[in-house]
């Protein structure tokens, strides 16, 4: 069983730019969540006892402009008792460098609320680069 690797495309239209012209970092910051949430969620496989509790940072490296179409991916590179963390990272269609990337963290609850085991055990890394991403995500907390 390999860890999964979710995508999801997005086109940046006029309505999504800030004053710059560029992406607007608040709606990067929605569909960035809603990335890393897909992961989580469809891990999990019941979306109604996942939350988002901490988005350890996005770091913008490069601008969106309108018209581009970003690839998002993300995976979950940390299991804990209750929580999950993915990573994501954003790319325009065809290229390689990363414009934002970043970890999340969501909890698995209850229907009132309360943490709850989500019982998922992450496979082995399968890729050097797998193994430094979940390194780090071992490091967020400390």
């Amino acid at each position: 069983m390999s860890n999964q690797i979710f995508t999801q495309t997005r086109l940046v239209k006029s309505e999504d730019l800030n004053h710059h012209g560029t992406l607007f970092a608040g709606r990067m910051a929605e569909w960035f969540v809603e990335s890393a949430f897909i992961a989580a969620a469809s891990t999990h496989g019941l979306p109604d006892e996942i939350v988002c509790v901490k988005i350890h940072g996005m770091r913008f490296n490069g601008p969106a402009k309108r018209g581009d179409i970003l690839i998002t991916t993300t995976q979950l590179v940390q299991a804990g008792t209750t929580s999950l963390t993915a990573y994501g990272a954003v790319r325009r269609l065809n290229q390689e460098r990363v414009l934002v990337d970043g970890f999340l963290t969501f909890v698995c609850v209850d229907h009132e609320g309360k943490k709850k085991p989500h019982g998922i055990v992450l496979p082995p890394a399968e890729s050097e680069a797998e193994a430094k991403l979940r390194e780090a995500a071992a490091n967020l907390n400390r």
